[in-house]
């Protein structure tokens, strides 16, 4: 398995907008819709990768905790369905349920929305503020399959708090690793060149 690291895109970028259908519950949803009162965290996952299982509970009770305290939640697939069919959109509706995510889990079949993101890994995590910048991008926590670290979400957690509390953000942010994303032939961004 090659692991691939967060581009790290640049703290303050404004959100990409986006529009895409959520598998679980029928809806198209928007990047409008979905921001909290404080922000929100986009996060590019998909079902079949080692790293998001190691932590999809642990992001699932992340969810519960930080919907009902403002900030919004919203994950993504991005994965190539061809390349990894349990990541297509009725496995994310069986992983959706499984895992009880309060928050959509959106299909981007274009890929065009992880280009937008420069999103490179699974998990690659996103915390925009109310104002849609960027003041987080990195890991959950530093825990891994097989580091025998507990999955805290410690990293992301420090992020939201501060966030939350209108604290100043950690300086340190460490990027996330897992596997790539998988693209489309001839669909790879150029931002790995």
């Amino acid at each position: 398995m090659a692991l691939t690291p967060s581009t790290m895109l640049e703290l303050g970028t404004l959100a990409p907008p986006f529009s895409l259908p959520d598998p679980v519950s029928g809806r198209t949803f928007s990047l409008d819709e979905l921001v909290g009162e404080h922000g929100v965290l986009v996060l590019f996952i998909c079902n079949h990768c080692p790293y998001v299982k190691h932590i999809a509970d642990a992001v699932a009770a992340f969810g519960r905790e930080y919907l009902a305290r403002g900030l919004g939640v919203v994950a993504i697939s991005s994965n190539d369905v061809h390349h990894r069919a349990e990541d297509g959109p009725q496995a994310m509706v069986e992983e959706g349920r499984l895992r009880g995510y309060s928050f959509p889990y959106l299909y981007d079949e274009s890929q065009a929305v992880a280009k937008a993101y420069r999103a490179a890994c699974t998990p690659d995590l996103f915390l925009f503020d109310a104002e849609r910048r960027l003041v987080y991008r990195g890991q959950f926590d530093e825990s891994r399959p097989g580091n025998d670290r507990p999955v805290t979400g410690a990293d992301l957690r420090a992020a939201a708090d501060a966030l939350l509390s209108g604290s100043p953000l950690p300086t340190t942010q460490i990027p996330s690793i897992g596997c790539n994303i998988k693209w489309k032939p001839g669909n790879e961004p150029d931002y790995f060149t």
